[in-house]
Order: C-alpha cells, then structure tokens, then sequence
C-alpha cells in the first residue's frame, strides 16, 4: 500500500485535471481555448494595454505563440491590437466590450466548475483546503 505522502501528489492532479476537464467542457460554447481563455484573463486584468511580449511572458511562451493566441481572439472581436505610439514596432492588445462580456461568463464557469468539483466538502472543508493552497501558493512565490 502506498504512503499518504506518495497518494498526495496523485491525488492533487487528478482533482487538478477534473477541475480543468469541468472547465475546457464549459469554455466550449464560449468558442475558447483554455490558452485563449487565460490569454484573455491576463489581458483583462492589466490596467493598460499590454504588450505582446509581455503577454507572452506572462503566459510562458514564445511571441509568435502569443500572436496565434491573439489573432484567434482578435478574430472573435474579443480582444483590439494597436501600435503603441511611442514605439510603432510594439502592439499592445486590449480587450474589447465583447471580451469583458466573455470574461464575466468564463469566470462563472471557472467557478461553477470548482463548485461541482468541491460540492462534496463541507464549508469547513473548503474553508480548510482554501487556506492550505494559499498556504502552499505563498511558499513558492
């Protein structure tokens, strides 16, 4: 029998790959790809248009994969790219009116499918778990 030190890895990503399995499921009739939808994440929550290197290092990835994620999103109207105008080699992207729209429904079903996952613990429970992942959050950062 294994030990309760060899099951909690195992344990975590399983529950990790149920967790983003419930929300690839639920990003789907949104028309996004969980890159498109971090990308968007990302986007939205800076205060300025943000760079296109700097999304892609923010995602950890090479910029020309940042441009293929963008033009998706640029395509579906989600996102606006412009030259910055202190510099016309740089494009900064930004999210557009339907982009807030999508992130407001991507964020409902990121949580829904965190609820459906965690339905089976208590508040307690939650309350405990939530508290240990920051706690293991906090020690890498």
């Amino acid at each position: 029998m294994e030990s309760a030190e060899t099951d909690l890895p195992e344990l975590f990503l399983r529950a990790a790959k149920r967790i983003r399995r419930n929300q690839v499921a639920r990003l789907a009739p949104l028309g996004l790809t969980p890159a498109q939808a971090r990308a968007l994440r990302i986007i939205a929550h800076q205060p300025e248009p943000l760079r296109m290197t700097a999304l892609a290092e923010h995602l950890g990835i090479v910029p020309r994969s940042a441009t293929t994620v963008v033009d998706a999103l640029a395509a579906a109207d989600l996102v606006t790219r412009a030259p910055d105008p202190t510099n016309r080699r740089v494009t900064l992207v930004a999210t557009t009116e339907s982009g807030r729209a999508a992130l407001a429904k991507m964020t409902a079903a990121r949580r829904a499918a965190a609820e459906e996952l965690f339905a089976t613990l208590s508040p307690d429970q939650r309350d405990m778990l939530r508290d240990l992942l920051a706690k293991l959050d906090s020690a890498t950062s």
